[in-house]
């Protein structure tokens, strides 16, 4: 199904916002799904994805998961591009879900890197490779290996590029400014490379990178979408200002697994109204949960 066409990869700039997933009594509560579409669009975020990690994909049914993904696009309204979590470390699970997606009107595709099994790096190749015959539509690889196990390379990076157009961009979440200088330097001028870390968001634009896709732009559109702004501008004072306004909250905000304590912030937001994860994920210990609450107030005591 790839045509070989060239993809404008503007709207995949930016700061897009990894959704989070709202549950009431167990089931997806899409009502409040529908108000945080609006909040994020609202807030000026450039573009959101649909059921990846942050989303809880590993917990949703197939099922779950295209209709999520369907009623993100429906309130998405076409106001900001919707890039769908479509990965697996089931090549033909992967494909499945990337037809499936393609078909609910998904705008790309964020593929995850194989987990698990471990793939070497010839098998992530022709694993990414039959995905992108599976849809005409662009797709960003994801990169991180502290949850797969294994890294895609520059090399395999540049490889997938060359022969497939539809491939335009890479999520980089291996904490490495080094690998980000590597994959800038080695693609072409509209490849996106993208941070995968909130933390790591102004290094690695200054390094050449177009954006990120954040999980605290879920609370906070606007300031994430402004700090790429001021980056990728050239104001580094406004955007050192709001990182450092901005920093001990990234820390915290993964004092314990990804996302617990950004569930718990939205319902203490009042944007959700329960911080309910699906077993094996569970709500924010006790221990942690202060420490949450005291980096969100000292947040919105500078903000003041």
């Amino acid at each position: 199904m790839n045509t070989g066409k060239t993809f404008d990869t503007t709207p995949f700039c930016g700061a897009h916002t990894a959704l989070i997933t709202p549950f009431r009594d167990g089931s997806v509560a899409f009502d409040e799904l529908r108000s945080l579409v609006d909040f994020q669009v609202d807030g000026g975020i450039d573009g959101l994805v649909a059921v990846g990690t942050t989303g809880e994909s590993p917990t949703l049914d197939h099922d779950e998961h295209i209709e999520v993904i369907a009623k993100i696009v429906e309130y998405a309204r076409k106001r900001v591009p919707v890039m769908a979590g479509t990965g697996s470390n089931s090549t033909d699970e992967a494909v499945d879900l990337t037809v499936r997606a393609d078909r609910a009107g998904a705008d790309a595709f964020l593929i995850v890197a194989p987990y698990y099994n471990k793939p070497t790096q010839e098998g992530q190749f022709r694993h990414f490779a039959k995905i992108a015959e599976s849809t005409a539509k662009p797709i960003i690889l994801y990169s991180i290996p502290g949850r797969c196990g294994v890294e895609i390379d520059t090399d395999t990076v540049v490889r997938l590029r060359e022969k497939f157009p539809n491939i335009v961009g890479i999520k980089e979440a291996g904490g490495s400014c080094d690998k980000v200088s590597r994959l800038v330097r080695a693609l072409d001028k509209d490849f996106v490379v993208l941070s995968g870390d909130d933390s790591l968001t102004l290094p690695f634009v200054s390094l050449g990178a177009r954006g990120v896709i954040s999980v605290a732009s879920n609370w906070l559109p606007r300031d994430i979408a402004d700090l790429v702004r001021f980056a990728r501008s050239g104001d580094a004072a406004g955007a050192l200002r709001l990182h450092n306004r901005l920093a001990d909250l990234f820390g915290k905000m993964f004092i314990e697994s990804n996302p617990a304590p950004i569930k718990h912030i939205l319902k203490r937001a009042g944007l959700i109204s329960s911080d309910s994860l699906r077993l094996p994920m569970v709500e924010l210990s006790d221990r942690a949960r202060p420490v949450v609450d005291a980096a969100m107030d000292a947040y919105l005591a500078a903000r003041a």
